[in-house]
């Protein structure tokens, strides 16, 4: 391990959709904490079954994104909800989550599940102005605040 790094390999899960400064922030801090940090990018129907609905940005681009942020060294494409299953796959040692979890029923449940497998999870400080689920929301409002002929009154076609 180098030095000031407490872990060897760690895990950022998430599905990155709207790709925002907290996505950043939580990438950029676990890699401070690790040596190697991959991003598990959750699947379309993997996100749909946690959330009820599919993420705005299909997973190629969303793991396109994710494997171009220079913090990151690795992404895995997450198709299961069971986070021991997914540690079976690519044996990480930390797990990085937004502090939003923290004492929550998801979030003891995941901590339970992975310490018995030596995994540790680390909160990171949630960024409170800024998600995914709050600019689905305003993209939701404009989609049904648009006119036929597009959002801003721009066409699709000539005029």
């Amino acid at each position: 391990m180098t030095a000031g790094r407490p872990y060897r390999v760690g895990y950022a899960p998430g599905t990155y959709d709207l790709f925002h400064i907290g996505h950043l922030n939580i990438l950029r801090h676990a890699r401070s904490q690790c040596d190697c940090l991959v991003a598990g990018v959750v699947s379309d129907e993997t996100a749909e079954l946690a959330t009820g609905r599919r993420p705005v940005f299909p997973l190629v681009e969303r793991l396109e994104i994710v494997r171009n942020v220079k913090y990151v060294d690795a992404a895995f494409v997450e198709t299961v909800p069971d986070r021991v299953e997914t540690w079976r796959q690519v044996r990480f040692d930390v797990l990085f989550k937004g502090d939003d979890w923290r004492g929550t029923p998801k979030g003891d449940k995941l901590e339970r599940d992975l310490s018995e497998v030596g995994v540790e999870i680390v909160y990171f400080p949630y960024t409170v102005r800024t998600s995914s689920t709050q600019l689905g929301r305003v993209l939701d409002i404009l989609s049904q605040d648009a006119p036929a002929a597009g959002v801003g009154g721009l066409s699709d076609g000539p005029a």
